[in-house]
């Protein structure tokens, strides 16, 4: 089992230190990460946490799955690769 977990539902108000608090008590974190939109900075409403433990993962995968944070319900998984983006064949250079 990976040690990533896909956290979504994340609310906008919530910070990576307070994913973090909550997160901290299944075991001890490697990371957290909220994802931010790139050109305003605000949260997109999902992130990633790692567990050093995969046992840790699966314990807040059982208890945060559809618990509640902030006034959202989480959707709290395995994280899965992200499949790689298809060349759209267009290519940026001026070849006119």
């Amino acid at each position: 089992m990976s040690n990533k977990l896909f956290v979504g539902g994340i609310s906008w108000g919530t910070s990576e230190d307070s994913l973090y608090d909550t997160f901290e008590q299944f075991g001890q974190l490697e990371e957290v990460k909220i994802i931010t939109d790139r050109e305003t900075g605000r949260s997109r409403g999902f992130g990633f946490v790692t567990y050093i433990n995969s046992d840790d993962a699966q314990k807040a995968i059982d208890t945060m799955n559809g618990a509640e944070l902030d006034g959202r319900n989480l959707n709290v998984n395995i994280a899965k690769e992200r499949a790689p983006r298809r060349d759209s064949g267009y290519d940026n250079r001026n070849s006119w």
